[in-house]
């Protein structure tokens, strides 16, 4: 039976009496996705918590009950990065010391942030588990206590809360859509809604490259991932717990998979139609509702942006592919008569037609290529995939062979 309830979920609300550590986060309609999936869609943006994720409410509801005791001097967790943030803000809050293990890999951003909180960082592990068997050899030193980013009561209940503001907030939602790595964010609100609202549909989503659960609950004990690869740091446990996996199998409805292409096409949409930043663990709810394996249609619908916590390089890295994706980004490999005045000359035309370059390669050592030939490869900024063929069109006019490589 499932140890987290309603009545846990609504006790670690009545704890968050500070806005300057747990806020109540907005939610706001979104008509781009309303309209593509036909249903009415509400954001709740937990990313836009102080630590930029909904760990904060779990972490700050068991370090209130840490600092309460009198036997822990310090706390140990194990995080890529929102776990470790949420943790450090609410054990200085409380007055507890904290040592953060994170895996070699974490993000330079969340190392910062982490430490910026007050907290002592170790860098041990190249992923989650990893840093979780160092965090927990850390642990066993006298008055340390391992605070576990899912597998706790405590944490479970705080996560809880997001579901508690949707309710309040969205009273006619029909499904709420939930990214899931270890799984205290769906089975805290699984658990908070289970009694006073069964009729709301929960649906947990997980990445490809990262989902432990499917499988966890055809065997009915927790599966760990032999390998996690996923842009979407944030939900990449590789694992969930017997605690977690037993409040899933109670209170969420369907738990589904996306890709990392159609996540990092997430991040991007809510970037252009909805002006907000966020990871992509955050982005895998809004993936879900995109990718066409969910039905809303007719619906209320409100999916969780668990955090915005995105590395700059990762950033960058998403883009790039959206807009190779979309044509706006495209490498034009063009052959030529190697004589002077090609160069400019194809660079003059491209310009004409309003597009921009970006870089210029010229190559000439290419089996490929006759004696005097060489390849001209241009990087080009196009508006999308109409301005693209009209590039390549009139390049082919001008009597060049060319190919789009990418």
């Amino acid at each position: 039976m499932p140890v987290v309830t309603g009545d846990d979920v609504a006790t670690a609300r009545s704890r968050f009496e500070d806005p300057d550590i747990v806020q109540r986060t907005p939610i706001d309609s979104s008509r781009t996705l309303s309209a593509r999936t036909g249903a009415d869609v509400f954001l709740k943006m937990e990313h836009l918590q102080r630590t930029g994720s909904f760990k904060t409410r779990g972490a700050y509801n068991k370090l209130l009950d840490v600092a309460a005791r009198d036997d822990v001097d310090e706390v140990v967790a194990a995080s890529a990065g929102n776990h470790a943030q949420g943790v450090a803000l609410a054990a200085r809050e409380t007055g507890v010391p904290a040592t953060i293990v994170m895996p070699t890999t974490a993000p330079q951003t969340k190392i910062d942030a982490t430490r910026g909180y007050g907290a002592e960082v170790v860098l041990d592990g190249v992923d989650f588990g990893g840093a979780v068997d160092h965090a927990e050899l850390l642990a066993a030193r006298d008055g340390a206590e391992f605070v576990h980013a899912f597998d706790d009561p405590a944490i479970v209940a705080g996560q809880g809360t997001v579901g508690l503001e949707i309710v309040e907030a969205v009273p006619d939602v029909d499904t709420i859509v939930v990214p899931v790595g270890g799984g205290g964010l769906v089975g805290g609100i699984g658990a908070a809604l289970a009694d006073e609202r069964p009729d709301v549909r929960i649906v947990g989503v997980q990445a490809d490259d990262a989902a432990t659960v499917p499988d966890s609950l055809d065997k009915g004990a927790p599966l760990p991932a032999e390998e996690v690869d996923t842009i979407a740091d944030g939900i990449a446990t590789g694992n969930t717990a017997e605690l977690t996996l037993s409040l899933i199998e109670a209170h969420v409805d369907e738990v589904l998979t996306v890709s990392d292409e159609e996540i990092a096409s997430g991040i991007v949409l809510l970037l252009e139609r909805a002006k907000q930043l966020v990871e992509g663990a955050g982005a895998a709810s809004i993936a879900a509702l995109t990718s066409g394996r969910l039905d809303v249609a007719g619906e209320t619908v409100v999916p969780v942006l668990s955090g915005g916590n995105l590395d700059m390089s990762m950033l960058q890295t998403v883009l790039t592919h959206e807009l190779t994706a979309r044509e706006q980004l495209i490498r034009l490999q063009v052959r030529i008569d190697d004589g002077p005045g090609k160069m400019a000359a194809l660079s003059d035309l491209i310009a004409d037609l309003g597009a921009n370059i970006r870089t210029i390669h010229h190559y000439r050592a290419d089996r490929a290529l006759s004696v005097g030939e060489a390849f001209l490869v241009f990087l080009v900024e196009t508006s999308g995939n109409e301005h693209a063929t009209t590039i390549v069109e009139a390049i082919e006019e001008e009597g060049y062979v060319v190919e789009q490589v990418n």
